[in-house]
């Protein structure tokens, strides 16, 4: 496990002064009123969509994808608002990790504790399914102030950026485990822990089986569920961090435990997370990260959906 690292002079390299020049920016921003990093936040991820054309343009091609029935016009205003959360998911990382707790609760209200003490009451570990919305940082931290848990993560490739991003995300949480690291999740599962687990990306052919999401027949989609599951029987709780309109805040809100997930067959699994995904993205589909190439793996010898 991961705990909060210690700071390396070497993190002081001129190779790393741009970095610490946006990540000085960033700080001096968040620290405005949230109104206006609202209007900065949406107006920046309006403006950006002409410069990140190719990201744009896949996510057009997923929403199309997931939803063929829906009008030109009306995916055609889902973008926009997309890349609205784009931008505010910049400043929103941004409040995650400089924010002090009582700015934070400021602006969120939460409901479905209660599924949480549940499984406390039962024993349980819980498997924390929090998908890729633009708002996960905000969320991740936002739960951990009130159950902190240990978060999955993929260590970033600048070791600035990955001293920022866990010293940030440890600010209300306990740990973090490598997304490679089953073992340490099964571990921390069956000691009772949270688990805060992301299932819904396209992470690869290996570890993947073909199984539907939305209108994509075969969408690659982790097996690490079912072994978490099967191995650990932790409660399976989802969770939204959802964004209010007009620059009303943030509601987070925890899901009743999943219940009959199959643990007799791993594509069945898939297909049940698939489902649980589904009804999370529904919750708030601007907000969701469209612009992750979802469905880049295809079965062998199918051609690309991009």
């Amino acid at each position: 496990m991961t705990q909060v690292p210690s700071f390396n002079r070497s993190l002081l390299h001129p190779r790393y002064w741009l970095t610490w020049f946006g990540i000085g920016l960033l700080y001096l921003l968040v620290l405005l009123p949230y109104p206006v990093i609202y209007s900065l936040g949406t107006g920046l991820g309006r403006f950006s969509m002409r410069f990140l054309k190719r990201r744009v343009a896949i996510a057009q091609r997923n929403i199309e994808l997931c939803f063929p029935e829906m009008p030109k016009a009306e995916r055609d205003a889902l973008i926009v608002k997309n890349f609205e959360s784009v931008g505010m998911g910049l400043f929103e990382t941004g409040m995650a990790w400089f924010w002090p707790d009582w700015r934070i609760e400021r602006w969120f209200k939460i409901s479905g504790l209660q599924h949480l003490e549940q499984a406390r009451r039962n024993q349980q570990g819980v498997l924390l399914i929090g998908l890729h919305f633009l708002t996960l940082e905000l969320g991740a931290r936002i739960f951990g102030i009130h159950n902190p848990g240990i978060g999955v993560y993929r260590p970033h490739d600048n070791p600035l950026m990955d001293w920022l991003q866990t010293r940030g995300r440890m600010r209300s949480n306990k740990s973090m485990l490598d997304r490679k690291d089953v073992k340490g999740m099964i571990r921390a599962l069956k000691q009772g822990e949270i688990i805060w687990y992301a299932p819904d990306h396209d992470y690869g052919p290996r570890s993947s089986v073909f199984v539907p999401l939305f209108a994509v027949e075969k969408a690659a989609t982790t097996t690490g569920s079912y072994m978490l599951v099967r191995m650990s029987k932790p409660a399976i709780i989802p969770f939204t961090p959802r964004r209010l309109p007009q620059g009303k805040g943030y509601e987070l809100i925890i899901q009743p435990i999943v219940e009959n997930f199959p643990l007799d067959n791993e594509l069945e699994a898939a297909a049940f997370m698939n489902k649980v995904i589904e009804k999370e993205i529904l919750m708030a589909p601007d907000q969701y990260m469209w612009l992750h190439r979802r469905f880049k793996t295809r079965p062998e010898g199918e051609a690309s959906l991009y």
